[in-house]
């Protein structure tokens, strides 16, 4: 066992498993490994994932290396689908890879992309090109520079991804329907339809689309004009059906079903009998949250915290449901943090659910990965939001606790049991976005300015001109 008698042993330590993760194409740093565990077979593990940059990304942002992330942002740009044929095995135009890693044939490198034709269960990222226009804002922040945003090589690539996701759908919500497994969720898990951390991901990049495309010709307008009516429109169906809180699961119990005509309260058919037991009890008088999705006759009441934190960053919950937010988290604390933040849902699915719902898949077994584990990853988003809503000691509370254990435990991918007490039973060492997630916590709590490279203020188009440095 590794002991460090300073916190700046341990930053330093960090800082050279950082530097050794990262990805070089032709001389330049461009992105990061996932996980350098020596002991485990890679997979994918040694590609660049675009989530999974994005906490390192910030990182790098914080401290003034921009290059990498220039470099990043160039070459995923590069990398985005513009297949115009209809080829059905084709990655749609607009599509930002999953993943991407540089092979070397006859002593020549090239990129490699994954859209998800290699991914398991073959699912394409649908939130990729969704951090990709919030890491793009946040680097525009950081330098002080719309006018790389401007360059028309990017106002193309907004515009695809605006493509892809403003186009006409089967589907009567502002919401973006997707299947399972496209997200940081990324196996069967029950998450498809709308499922709330893509809606987030969705509103926050509308909102940075917003600032960074240049109405410059009548083109550009009028994608201005269809993002901010689907902001509004988004904005009031997530507040109006995805929030829950006592006063709600009241309105829920006594709902009226099977109703017909537009002006109904039960617009979504959702049966009383649905409200599951453990939430009456689990839920705190002062507390709420929005719910992990909704669709038709289906609202499901897990929490996922990664929805849940992006929203008060990004003010899609408003100041008022942020605040009830972090009571949850504190009054739930055993539940949701535990000995290691943060459990990505709560609660997980067993017995006939589990095996009904993920599949009986055995690595999302109760209480393990994505199924009820615990992501030290997500503690960047904790702190940021702590600095939001003023609650910093919950976020410092948060890092204290795992300070403790991350480095001794090698920077584990992930945490399994009903509060995180073991180690991921598949989990990888040494995993970049763990380590990335905690000094990026730790810069947020000592740096209250570095929230505003990923918030949105309520109501407020910002500019995106403001310098951090």
């Amino acid at each position: 066992m590794t002991l460090f008698t300073t916190s700046q042993d341990w930053t330093d330590k960090c800082w050279e498993i950082l530097e050794k993760s990262i990805i070089y194409y032709q001389g330049e740093a461009i992105g990061s490994v996932v996980a350098q565990d020596p002991k485990l077979n890679a997979l994918n593990y040694d590609q660049c994932f675009i989530r999974d940059f994005v906490p390192s990304a910030l990182l790098f942002l914080m401290h003034g290396k921009t290059t990498i992330v220039r470099n990043f942002l160039n070459t995923t740009l590069k990398l985005q689908s513009n297949h115009k044929e209809m080829d059905f095995f084709q990655p749609g135009p607009g599509l930002m890879p999953a993943s991407f890693k540089v092979v070397f044939k006859d002593n020549e490198e090239f990129l490699d992309a994954d859209f998800g034709e290699h991914a398991i269960a073959r699912v394409p990222p649908v939130d990729s090109c969704l951090w990709w226009v919030l890491l793009l804002r946040a680097y525009c922040k950081v330098t002080n520079d719309v006018s790389f945003a401007h360059q028309q090589e990017y106002q193309d690539g907004i515009k695809l991804i605006l493509d892809l996701c403003l186009a006409h759908r089967f589907d009567m919500f502002p919401t973006l329907l997707v299947p399972d497994g496209a997200f940081m969720i990324d196996r069967r898990m029950g998450v498809s339809g709308h499922p709330l951390e893509i809606q987030v991901l969705f509103y926050a990049a509308l909102r940075a689309a917003n600032e960074l495309i240049l109405p410059s010709d009548e083109e550009s307008k009028r994608y201005i004009f269809r993002i901010k009516q689907r902001l509004s429109a988004l904005n009031y169906h997530v507040r109006q059906y995805y929030w829950i809180d006592l006063q709600r699961i009241n309105e829920i119990y006594r709902y009226q079903s099977n109703e017909f005509g537009k002006e109904v309260a039960n617009k979504f058919n959702i049966f009383a009998e649905s409200i599951p037991n453990w939430l009456t009890e689990w839920l705190p008088e002062s507390g709420g949250y929005l719910v992990g999705n909704l669709g038709p006759g289906m609202m499901d009441f897990r929490f996922f915290a990664l929805g849940n934190l992006m929203s008060i960053l990004v003010s899609l919950a408003s100041k008022k449901e942020s605040h009830r937010i972090m009571d949850l988290f504190e009054q739930r604390w055993y539940d949701l943090i535990g000995y290691m933040p943060v459990k990505i849902c709560f609660p997980a699915l067993s017995g006939s659910e589990w095996r009904l719902i993920t599949g009986c898949d055995p690595k999302n077994s109760p209480w393990s990965y994505h199924n009820g584990g615990n992501w030290p990853v997500l503690l960047w988003l904790f702190a940021a939001v702590g600095q939001k809503t003023g609650r910093v000691e919950l976020a410092q509370r948060a890092i204290d606790i795992a300070e403790k254990r991350l480095m001794n435990d090698k920077f584990p991918e992930y945490y399994d049991g009903k509060n995180g007490r073991l180690i991921g039973k598949e989990a990888r060492s040494y995993q970049t976005w763990t380590i990335a997630g905690l000094l990026a916590a730790k810069e947020l709590l000592a740096n209250p300015e570095y929230v505003k490279l990923i918030s949105f203020e309520e109501g407020i188009e910002n500019p995106v001109g403001l310098s951090i440095h």
